[in-house]
């Protein structure tokens, strides 16, 4: 099993704080995993999946992903990552199918491929009938779905995913989930962050937690449980490792 994601010394100071947001931090994500990047708010996670991802810069350390070092390669890194924001991507006044036609076009498709693409993952996610409604008609749940088509049009050999489900039905919830285990399953590599730990436990193959830009904890759901014998379930090794009181 060789690493996709290589993470040495990685270090980011934002000029409104004293204390680093990613603290020399060093991380290994192997080729097919579901990674699982965890921590309580302020931890770091957003900080570090937006610099792997090109969208902020880092102050020190290396970024490799799939054999390129980011700073030298960004735009060959681009090709093959799809990336689904915490934040919503989608643009409230257009449907759903001029959504994924944006972005799709952004990757060079051709209208006809293009248009099967669209096709094939709106009923897929259960949005056909939603395909000419405008965006900002639209449920939390189909936002969610919608965005996540948006990121993976392409088909991305590593998909970044931050919160992909947070705030949304039961439903969706499992729409989603399903098909991260089946586009894994394909041979994509998911690196995801996430507040459920329910859900981490369930769906990664491996976890890093991660505190004050720290790397408190890693391995498998079962290693860590294991090297935790005290706790039942990776929620309670969580707040064992980074403790009860509340983050803003």
């Amino acid at each position: 099993m060789k690493p996709i994601v290589q993470i040495s010394n990685l270090v980011k100071k934002y000029a409104s704080t004293t204390a680093n947001a990613v603290d020399y931090l060093d991380l290994e994500i192997i080729e097919g995993d579901i990674f699982g990047l965890l921590g309580p708010n302020g931890a770091g996670k957003t900080t570090t999946i937006s610099m792997l991802c090109g969208l902020i810069n880092y102050d020190s350390g290396t970024i490799v992903i799939n054999g390129y070092n980011q700073r030298e390669h960004l735009k060959e890194i681009k090709k093959i990552i799809g990336v689904v924001p915490q934040e919503l991507a989608l643009y409230d006044k257009l449907t759903a199918t001029e959504n994924l036609r944006f972005f799709g076009k952004m990757y060079g498709y051709d209208k006809e491929y293009l248009a099967d693409r669209i096709d094939f993952f709106l009923d897929k996610f259960s949005l056909n009938e939603k395909a000419s409604k405008r965006v900002i008609t639209f449920s939390g749940g189909m936002k969610r779905r919608l965005n996540l088509i948006a990121g993976i049009l392409h088909s991305p050999k590593i998909l970044f995913l931050d919160e992909p489900t947070v705030g949304i039905d039961v439903q969706s919830k499992n729409v989603i989930i399903e098909y991260l285990k089946e586009l894994n399953k394909q041979g994509t590599t998911i690196v995801y962050t996430s507040h459920l730990m329910e859900e981490a436990e369930n769906l990664c193959t491996n976890i890093s937690i991660i505190d004050m830009g720290k790397e408190i904890a890693k391995g498998t759901p079962k290693l860590l449980l294991s090297a935790n014998n005290d706790c039942s379930n990776l929620e309670e090794i969580f707040l064992k490792l980074t403790g009860r009181s509340v983050r803003e």
